[in-house]
């Protein structure tokens, strides 16, 4: 199923833009890594899932490198919103969610590597959102389409794994049954949502 990732990656991009340079230090809820690596994470990211849309540069798609404040780069300002919303505009694209592709040195069906993505946007707007003191608008009406689509695919990730995945997700936290879907979202990849 084709899900829009651009109203995701737009938020993204704008956290991204008003993020302060004496704001890079503070710790994000995503292991505690200090604002500039989850940058420099986002940067990689949009790369490789914006190949794996397009199909292109995937003989070279290896394993994420481990982030590191010093890959952040004096441009990031630019080229990390730029990035992302090149990451939602390929996979606006149909037969990005078709075939098969690659991302992070993964070989992976193409609606697979797109629910990837969509999460990864999410739940790392989520993460920039706190480290700021920022509310993620997580019930705009806009994201509704892919916060179900992300909860979906956590949900059958993180099915068989009660203690979480290493290095995709803590283990669940639980939530009222009512909680917004975003909520539950953020809760299911081992994350207080509140």
């Amino acid at each position: 199923m084709v899900t829009d990732l651009r109203p995701a990656t737009d938020i993204l991009a704008g956290l991204v833009r008003d993020v302060r340079d004496d704001q890079l230090g503070e710790r994000t809820p995503s292991g505690g890594i200090p604002i500039a690596e989850l940058l420099v994470h986002l940067d990689s990211l949009a790369g490789a899932f914006t190949d794996a849309a397009t199909k292109t540069g995937l003989g070279t798609s290896g394993p994420p490198p481990a982030p590191d404040s010093s890959q952040l780069g004096d441009d990031w300002r630019d080229r990390i919103p730029a990035r992302l919303v090149a990451l939602g505009d390929a996979w606006a694209a149909p037969e990005a969610w078709t075939g098969a592709t690659r991302a992070g040195g993964l070989d992976l069906p193409g609606d697979q590597a797109g629910a990837v993505a969509l999460n990864e946007v999410l739940v790392h707007g989520w993460d920039l959102a706190v480290a700021l003191g920022r509310r993620y608008p997580g019930d705009d009406p806009a994201l509704a389409d892919a916060v179900g689509s992300a909860y979906a695919w956590v949900s059958a990730t993180v099915e068989g794994s009660p203690d979480g995945i290493p290095g995709l997700f803590g283990p669940r936290v639980r939530v009222a049954a009512d909680a917004p879907p975003f909520d539950q979202l953020v809760a299911a990849t081992g994350r207080l949502p509140r």
